[in-house]
């Protein structure tokens, strides 16, 4: 038996007549409106977000090191420099002090080190009929404020059978001023480069190789050139002298006679002498050195890159800042932490200065040796 089918218009007259309609749904054919057409919006809109956060970093990266070149040597010390002092920029820069590799602050004294040892120790006799034969005595750098350029390797064995106390810190000193002045002649030199360097707007490559190496050897992170300002300077011969005296007993000390080490500095790496009173798990010398100028120049490099000694360094800035002079009885209140004996050892540093008038000594001049230290006189 055959099915009648209803078909579609029957329904639909069907349902007209209890008063309902029937409309077919019209194809959606636009896909802007579908819920997945909205989710792929959603979707693809999230990947290039991503995307751009993934590569702003890269691009910011690039243009910075596209940029180093120029900024790794730009003169910014002006604006940065109150900075500096207050370390207000550089709050990091304690840690990392404390964490300077000793090979690579010292790493030019150590060469001096590795010389052959050839050098000849002159008795006391010997050096004092030296000093008389070239018209070397203090009273008469006190009036002229120049030095001979006499230097010497090792100090005389004789320095604690010198009986009498003023001929024996005469001769310590006639010794030492001609090698601190040095070392101050060579900082000179050099904060003259560096300033000469900063005041260009583009550096040659033999200038940025020798940038570099004082960066390293002022232990300076992040090649900031107002930081090697402020620690690339001279200290006052007075103060140099006053700590060298106290520190080896005006050249009578273990340490001077066997080692050089005119200022007691530690070393934890070097070669050193290990004090006798020292415990037995003591892991620190003190650090021996080859020639006196050598203790010398460690002790500038010391003194101007040690957490330490920030407060002299920023002290001593400051007076550069205000053109004055570098006032060594200023300085040495900021030199407490040189000994654990604290505000006791500056005022043994400046009873040194005062009573041997060694401030006398702080704008002497070194005779040149060579043509290239003319200018410095």
């Amino acid at each position: 038996m055959k099915k009648n089918r209803i078909t579609f218009v029957e329904i639909r007259d069907f349902l007209n007549e209890k008063g309902l309609t029937l409309t077919k749904k019209k194809k959606n054919n636009s896909f802007k409106n579908s819920s997945m057409y909205n989710l792929s919006r959603t979707f693809l809109s999230s990947i290039i977000i991503i995307f751009i956060f993934f590569i702003s970093p890269i691009f910011i990266d690039f243009k910075n090191e596209k940029s180093s070149n120029f900024k790794e040597f730009e003169n910014n010390s002006k604006n940065v420099f109150k900075n500096t002092l207050e370390n207000k920029d550089l709050k990091k820069l304690s840690k990392l002090d404390e964490e300077l590799i000793e090979k690579y602050i010292f790493e030019d004294i150590f060469e001096i080190n590795d010389l052959p040892n050839d050098y000849v120790r002159l008795s006391a006799s010997t050096i004092e009929q030296l000093f008389k034969d070239t018209n070397y005595n203090l009273e008469e750098v006190r009036k002229t404020k120049l030095v001979k350029p006499i230097s010497l390797s090792l100090l005389p064995q004789e320095m604690k059978k010198i009986e009498n106390t003023k001929a024996r810190k005469k001769l310590f000193i006639q010794i030492i001023l001609p090698l601190v002045i040095k070392e101050n002649n060579n900082i000179r030199l050099d904060r003259r480069k560096l300033f000469s360097i900063i005041n260009k707007s583009n550096n040659s490559n033999v200038e940025k190789k020798w940038l570099k190496r004082k960066f390293k050897q002022y232990g300076v992170p992040n090649n900031d050139l107002s930081t090697l300002k402020v620690r690339m300077d001279e200290i006052p011969v007075s103060i140099a002298i006053a700590q060298a005296a106290k520190e080896t007993g005006w050249g009578t000390s273990r340490f001077a006679q066997e080692g050089n080490a005119l200022f007691g500095q530690w070393t934890w790496s070097g070669d050193g002498i290990k004090p006798t009173a020292a415990e037995d798990n003591t892991t620190h010398k003190v650090m021996r050195f080859k020639i006196l100028q050598a203790s010398v120049k460690a002790y500038h490099r010391n003194i101007n890159t040690h957490s330490s000694y920030r407060e002299f360094r920023n002290a001593r800035a400051e007076l550069r800042d205000e053109n004055r002079e570098l006032d060594s009885l200023v300085l040495s209140m900021y030199l407490d932490k040189y000994a654990e004996t604290g505000k006791e050892y500056v005022k043994i540093l400046q009873q040194i200065i005062k009573q041997n008038k060694l401030t006398d000594f702080d704008d002497a001049k070194l005779l040149p040796s060579s043509v290239g230290l003319g200018s410095l006189i």
